[in-house]
């Protein structure tokens, strides 16, 4: 937004509004008046707002206020989501992006497609939308609980899944209709949940926690922490044995043996790292300050974003192979891999 303002030099202040460094011994309601008069003059001198670009901005699909949290693809859409209830949907890396915004303006923290092409997300008032494939219809499910919930995913049975605060998992195997709660009872934050095969799964969360079910959900196993109480922002992991956690200060481990053991990757930055993503073209981490990693050969190095110094958190790989890249101030961009 652009506010256009002129001033004359009729508007500058008598010296009793801006002194110029000389005391002077007048009264308080001389004082008191002066100023009045100064700002009333002032705002006298301002000229129209100009609002056009405002309007402009409103008919975009994206906007610069949006913040994008998340992404996901299934066989006829790409979909974003962020604040204030904000979808955003296109077919095609040629196609416009087709914005709704959902009843309530909920704030979408995460999205995820189902085994059946239909569409989950999650907000941070405790809510589980549901949509079908084309994202037209959006259907909402209160969960019930008072914990925070910060991730979802369904899994390959078309369940749906929560976690969050006090590793609270939340669980649904009938569309959102009725939920189960537990709980690993550990007063830690949960922040990633990933089904690896359809009896495989493993959360991560706060002080280094990490868990696996090894028969789809019904029960979980405490692995042994990541060290020096890691904080994993996200996590991958490409099978039960082999995964990688992402952190502040720039900070990738990696795990070759089910957690037993975490080694440290070497980064080229120290910006926070909020999310971790694989693609048929490789392994992504992103981050603060517009930070797009790549691992090669076990090296990590820093590809080229035009977006400025946003912090960028989801990626998914488009048909030409391309990557799309979601992040603040409204970031939907593409980026070349080679």
């Amino acid at each position: 937004m652009i506010l256009e303002k002129n001033t004359t030099a009729a508007c500058q202040p008598a010296p009793v509004c801006c002194p110029s460094g000389h005391p002077l011994k007048v009264s308080r309601f001389l004082l008191a008046s002066a100023f009045s008069g100064c700002l009333m003059l002032l705002t006298g001198c301002e000229a129209p707002l100009n609002l056009s670009d405002v309007e402009k901005e409103r008919e975009n699909p994206v906007r610069r206020t949006d913040q994008i949290q998340a992404l996901t693809l299934n066989s006829s859409l790409q979909v974003a989501v962020g604040n204030d209830g904000l979808i955003l949907t296109r077919q095609t890396s040629q196609s416009p992006w087709q914005r709704r915004i959902l009843d309530g303006a909920p704030n979408l923290i995460d999205v995820d497609t189902c085994p059946d092409g239909s569409l989950i997300a999650l907000s941070f008032e405790r809510e589980i939308w549901h949509a079908d494939a084309e994202a037209q219809q959006w259907t909402r499910h209160a969960l019930p609980t008072p914990e925070n919930m910060l991730a979802a995913t369904c899994a390959p049975d078309g369940s749906f899944w929560a976690v969050g605060s006090f590793s609270t998992l939340m669980v649904s195997r009938d569309a959102g209709n009725s939920w189960s709660e537990t709980s690993l009872n550990e007063d830690a934050m949960l922040s990633s949940i990933q089904f690896v095969d359809p009896q495989t799964a493993l959360m991560t969360g706060e002080f280094g926690l990490v868990a696996r079910t090894e028969d789809g959900g019904r029960n979980w196993q405490t692995l042994d922490y990541i060290p020096n109480d890691f904080y994993p922002l996200d996590a991958y992991f490409s099978s039960p044995g082999r995964g990688w956690v992402v952190g502040l200060d720039g900070m990738i481990l990696h795990t070759s043996d089910g957690g037993a053991s975490w080694q440290q990757e070497h980064t080229p930055v120290a910006a926070p790292l909020y999310g971790i993503s694989h693609t048929g073209t490789g392994l992504f981490a992103t981050g603060e300050n517009g930070t797009l990693l790549t691992r090669e050969d076990s090296v990590w190095r820093r590809l080229s974003v035009d977006t400025g110094p946003v912090w960028l958190r989801s990626l998914i790989e488009l048909d030409d192979g391309e990557l799309l890249v979601a992040g603040g101030n409204g970031t939907l961009t593409s980026v070349h891999t080679q």
